[in-house]
């Protein structure tokens, strides 16, 4: 009996792999030194297989790292939101040998996280017969992205908007100033234009040593302000809820500034 021939699609090729990291939950402390990320990287590289031929990495003010690592296959790179716990990593490569999974092991144990994920597996530079199979080969779920808390706020019709802001290594001497204190809720609220209602409270609690320290409140029309500085450690711990809209990160930075900190974390969420 004679069969029809079924007529195979034409196999399609890719110039190579791209794999999106995920890396949420990291310590602060580390993610935000370049000169522990570095050596990071080129481990993960070369437990992944890769041939290293060069690295290069950046700081950022207030805080933050870029870096790449240079492979013969081709790159990894890395940026990093210290004040999210955040770090987003590229891994690109042409050879066909590189062992992403053992990658992944590295940032997980040294990043001080478990919520590593990989996020996208990507072909790139896809070749064939024709363009069928560009069309095709890669099915990403869209995913609306917004860069501004503003936009969230108003696309989610939000009521309400509270930012925690976590700023470590403050100055001692400002954190122990009641006036110092007191100025910072009258600064902060001219900065984020909030209408202050009432004065400011400071109270120092000092019976306990792990609570010892100032704390603050200052009613606002919109809801409130708060704060304590916790002598123990040096850090400063802010809070904002208001019904009004303002920028978190203007928060964050002002308040790292004003108390002279190392560095920060950034709490945001909306209320409704």
């Amino acid at each position: 009996m004679a069969h029809d021939m079924v007529a195979l699609p034409p196999v399609a090729m890719s110039l190579g792999k791209h794999w999106i990291i995920e890396c949420y939950e990291c310590d602060r402390d580390i993610i935000d030194d370049p000169a522990v990320i570095e050596p990071i990287m080129l481990e993960a590289a070369n437990q992944a297989g890769a041939t290293v031929m060069g690295s290069h990495f950046h700081t950022f003010e207030p805080q933050g790292v870029s870096g790449v690592v240079i492979i013969a296959e081709s790159h990894l790179t890395i940026h990093s939101w210290p004040e999210y716990r955040y770090a987003a990593i590229d891994a690109f490569t042409c050879g066909e040998t590189i062992d992403i999974d053992r990658a992944m092991e590295v940032f997980r144990d040294r990043f001080g996280t478990d919520e590593v994920i990989l996020a996208g597996d990507l072909n790139r530079g896809i070749m064939g017969q024709n363009g069928l199979e560009r069309a095709n080969a890669i099915s990403i779920r869209q995913v609306e992205a917004v860069q501004s808390w503003r936009r969230k706020y108003e696309r989610e019709d939000a009521w309400g908007i509270l930012t925690s802001v976590d700023v470590h290594d403050c100055s001692p001497s400002l954190i122990r100033d009641e006036e110092a204190v007191r100025k910072f809720a009258v600064d902060l609220c001219e900065k984020i234009e909030m209408k202050r209602f009432g004065d400011t409270v400071v109270v120092d609690f000092g019976e306990n040593e792990r609570v010892s320290g100032f704390s603050m409140v200052q009613l606002i029309e919109t809801s409130i302000v708060s704060g304590h500085f916790a002598n123990q450690s040096n850090n400063a711990h802010i809070d904002v809820f208001s019904c009004k809209f303002y920028e978190p990160n203007d928060v964050a930075e002002f308040t790292k500034d004003y108390f002279q900190g190392r560095n920060y974390t950034l709490n945001v969420t909306l209320r409704k």
